[in-house]
């Protein structure tokens, strides 16, 4: 059990679930913040629901990934890009991947069901919708959303817009144009980890036509999409706050920059490379949790003095 335990944990690539779960923190400490309602069970509820579809992405994704020979040609295989490689290594079946993805999906689902039955409207339920058919059809044919160069804007609304936006409606019940603006520079950061992790990627998924942003642009000239997506997750902050969308408390996620300029000191000086590139990705997923962690502070702060 323990062995079967290790290599679906691998195979859904759970330690990189605070992607989905960033979102939900945000959203719901917002909620709170704005409205000052809270239900500990429905917080836990989507915390489980969306990296439950999470899950479901990753396998589709590595499932339909071995299916072109994605990551079979894949040889720039570091521990945030490449795929999980358990189908390549032996580790999983190709059809038990695609029966779990089916699976986590099919759980998901189930929690968003009943969210949706005790939250008024069809809101949730629609959310669900679009979060399943995107994450599933992301490398599934015939859509192939991840080959068409706009994956990193589906995975930013999904992770970002959509998932905050949820997580507020199934605490308020209501929706909140503070809502949308913060789930920006959370959409951008989660675009930049996907974003990031295409360089390495890049032989790869030419050779298949994967036709991602940095596929599109070529890698030099894609540097300046992660600076944009960098740039604008903290201008979007500071105008939040200005313009009084979000409390000021908020700027505590401005301590963060370091870690973004380290990550964009390192892929502009390592673009081309590999190996070199690993301490960029690691800075870009620590930019994304901690800005959520003290976005979410501050809200809580903000609710509190």
């Amino acid at each position: 059990m323990k062995e079967f335990i290790k290599k679906w944990t691998v195979a859904i690539r759970a330690p990189f679930f605070t992607a989905s779960a960033i979102p939900v923190l945000v959203g719901s400490a917002l909620a709170w913040n704005m409205t000052g309602k809270f239900s500990l069970p429905k917080f836990i509820l989507v915390l489980v629901g969306v990296p439950l579809f999470n899950a479901g992405t990753n396998l589709a994704n590595d499932y339909y990934d071995h299916k072109t020979g994605n990551d079979e040609i894949n040889i720039k295989v570091t521990p945030f890009s490449g795929g999980s490689r358990v189908i390549q290594n032996g580790v999983i079946p190709p059809k038990h991947i695609l029966i779990g993805s089916f699976l986590f999906f099919g759980l998901g689902s189930v929690i968003g069901l009943y969210l949706n039955a005790i939250t008024p409207g069809n809101l949730i339920l629609y959310l669900g919708i679009f979060g399943l058919l995107s994450g599933f059809f992301y490398t599934a044919t015939p859509v192939l959303i991840g080959y068409r160069g706009i994956g990193e804007f589906v995975v930013g609304l999904n992770l970002g817009i959509l998932a905050i936006i949820g997580a507020y409606y199934v605490q308020a019940h209501s929706l909140s144009w503070s809502a949308f603006w913060i789930s920006l520079p959370i959409g951008f950061l989660v675009a930049a980890i996907l974003y990031i992790n295409e360089f390495p990627d890049y032989d790869a998924d030419k050779a298949v036509n994967k036709r991602h942003l940095v596929v599109l642009l070529g890698k030099r000239r894609a540097v300046y999409g992660y600076y944009f997506l960098v740039c604008a997750t903290y201008l979007v902050i500071a105008g939040s706050v200005i313009f009084r969308m979000i409390t000021p408390f908020a700027l505590l996620s401005f301590l963060t920059l370091p870690l973004a300029i380290g990550a964009i000191k390192i892929l502009k000086a390592n673009y081309d490379k590999f190996a070199e590139l690993i301490p960029a990705q690691a800075k870009t997923i620590q930019t994304h949790l901690f800005t959520g962690l003290l976005l979410s502070l501050g809200l809580v702060v903000g609710r509190i003095v």
